[in-house]
């Protein structure tokens, strides 16, 4: 089995510290890896040379990040494919559930789902890719329209505007559901409780793109008959889990998560 190169890692060491720091000196690179000097001067001179890191100044002389970690960054987003990369995701999530666990987007007032796995129960959600829904009826919709500002909100629900519902559990009144999302953005977690489907409960947690902005949504549906307080909280650190896992595949750097209710 081929071995892992030290020198190259420890290379990789180093830039990795400059995800959550935008300069630092040879001394502090020193300290924070306890590795020797004459090896840090090694390597950062090699970094420097191949346009990884560049001088920003300084005593004692101070480095950043260089133009080619941008271009290797950059090429990596461009060929990302958010739907593959949410039915792998998917894939795992309903394999640890066995629940019908989707990832959806945000377009206009409405929810387009992009990716889909089935539970293998005899008694399922019934759903499909690229199928459209009202996103304040949906917990992935709603997860996403918690993203939103109030300019934005205001433009695609106008506050004098009863929305149209598709269960007698949707949420119909603009105050309501603003005072609803504002719950969502507290806890980032959204639950569709048979506001879409009369006979289906679901959970939703946030995706984010690597530069923090939230771009998708993942939720885990469940028929009543196999939802109860116990589920609610599995399939909500489940579901948590999924979509961190899938954020981060897409270059997101997670901060503190606030607890669910």
């Amino acid at each position: 089995m081929a071995r892992a190169v030290p020198a190259v890692g420890r290379a990789l060491d180093i830039l990795e510290l400059f995800l959550d720091r935008p300069a630092l000196s040879a001394p502090d690179i020193t300290e924070r890896l306890g590795l020797p000097r004459t090896t840090v001067h090694e390597l950062l001179t090699t970094l420097v040379d191949r346009a990884y890191l560049v001088p920003a100044g300084g005593t004692p002389t101070r480095y950043r990040l260089g133009m080619r970690t941008f271009q290797l960054g950059s090429a990596f987003a461009e060929r990302l494919d958010l739907a593959q990369e949410a039915q792998d995701v998917a894939q795992k999530v309903a394999a640890d559930c066995d629940e019908t666990v989707h990832v959806a987007v945000l377009d206009g007032t409405h929810v387009v789902y992009i990716a889909k796995v089935d539970s293998t129960h005899p008694v399922r959600m019934v759903s499909a890719v690229g199928r459209r829904l009202p996103a304040h009826c949906t917990g992935v919709g709603k997860m996403l329209l918690s993203g939103l500002s109030p300019e934005a909100l205001d433009a695609l629900f106008p506050r004098d505007r009863e929305l149209p519902g598709m269960t007698p559990n949707s949420i119909t009144s603009p105050s309501r559901l603003r005072a609803h999302l504002a719950e969502v953005r507290e806890h980032e977690l959204a639950y569709d409780h048979c506001e879409s489907n009369e006979s289906v409960h679901c959970v939703t947690a946030p995706i984010y793109d690597h530069g923090g902005g939230m771009i998708a949504a993942m939720s885990i549906s469940v028929p009543t008959m196999r939802w109860d307080d116990e589920r609610k909280r599995e399939w909500s650190e489940l579901v948590r889990k999924g979509a961190a896992a899938l954020s981060q595949r897409l270059g997101h750097r997670p901060g503190p998560v606030s607890s669910a209710s």
